[in-house]
């Protein structure tokens, strides 16, 4: 299984996703064409829990993102409750921007949704742009 690396874009962010269980999307998520973006990322995603890292950490630096990505990485962090349940490490990391309460409030929602666990880092800067 090689890594997945997707360049961010004006309307889709980082993708990196490492078989060592580092996983992150950064940026941006609105993308022109939800399919053509979703396909591959949810395709290595799948694969990469058949034969999963010890502890796997998703790191998500999110600055935007429409209801149907939404869905997709809802999608995504369900999948993280069945590596639980199978006896490995899963964690999210979910970093905002200072003073972004609409992503905190986001990360709040899905911590809700899921039994991984969650950290919440502030970032003191915009390096999601």
């Amino acid at each position: 299984m090689k890594d997945l690396n997707l360049p961010q874009t004006d309307s889709t962010p980082l993708v990196l996703f490492q078989e060592n269980g580092n996983l992150e999307i950064s940026g941006k998520v609105i993308p022109d064409s939800e399919l053509d973006f979703w396909t591959p990322v949810s395709s290595w995603f799948n694969e990469y829990l058949q034969s999963p890292a010890t502890n796997t950490i998703f790191r998500l630096r999110l600055v935007y993102l429409n209801t149907s990505s939404s869905k997709e990485i809802l999608h995504m962090l369900y999948r993280l409750n069945e590596l639980k349940e199978r006896g490995f490490s899963a964690s999210v990391q979910w970093e905002y921007n200072e003073g972004d309460v609409d992503m905190l409030e986001v990360g709040r929602d899905y911590e809700h949704m899921v039994k991984v666990p969650f950290d919440f880092l502030v970032l003191s800067e915009n390096p999601c742009v």
